[in-house]
């Protein structure tokens, strides 16, 4: 009588042996070990295109609230605790129940490059962007916002030349 292996009989399916389940394990491993790099600077480059668009809808907001409401409106940005926020310039005494304050993303940095030698526009002692009620740009307002990861990666909002709002670039200028 002859015993049916997986060797005698092709009926009978050939299993992996160890050898080779270890080799394609190291394959993985060198495959994930140079894919790593390409995704961690691609995730670092997606945090910084989402805060600047984030930051740009903000500003984009804050202007057609300063159109809508006939009212000036504050963009202000507060490197120190790193945030940023919209509110109405004249509100009243109960505060701003519109006003919004966002947080950048923990990995990234944000300034403000006031690009102007006169008096910089400020509310509450921070730099801020003023839009006015016809939606232009007060001619103080900071020159552009500066959003920087820990690797020296930034992602710059740089007014525009006719004063009309912001627009995002890779470099200053």
């Amino acid at each position: 009588m002859i015993l049916a292996t997986g060797l005698n009989n092709p009926r009978l399916p050939r299993a992996f042996t160890l050898i080779e389940l270890i080799l394609v394990l190291a394959l993985l491993v060198i495959i994930t070990s140079l894919a790593a790099p390409a995704m961690a600077r691609f995730i670092r480059g997606r945090a910084l295109d989402s805060e600047a668009r984030r930051l740009l809808a903000l500003l984009h907001a804050g202007q057609s609230r300063a159109v809508s409401e006939g009212l000036p409106a504050v963009l202000w940005v507060d490197a120190k605790k790193n945030s940023y926020g919209l509110e109405a310039e004249a509100s009243g005494t109960d505060g701003d129940p519109k006003a919004e304050t966002l947080l950048v993303d923990a990995t990234l940095q944000i300034a403000s490059e006031s690009g102007t030698a006169g008096e910089a526009s400020t509310f509450k002692n921070l730099p801020a962007i003023r839009f006015l009620a016809d939606g232009s740009v007060d001619e103080n307002a900071p020159s552009a916002l500066r959003l920087s990861d820990g690797e020296g990666f930034s992602r710059w909002l740089i007014a525009a030349q006719d004063g009309s709002g912001y627009e995002i670039r890779d470099r200053q200028n």
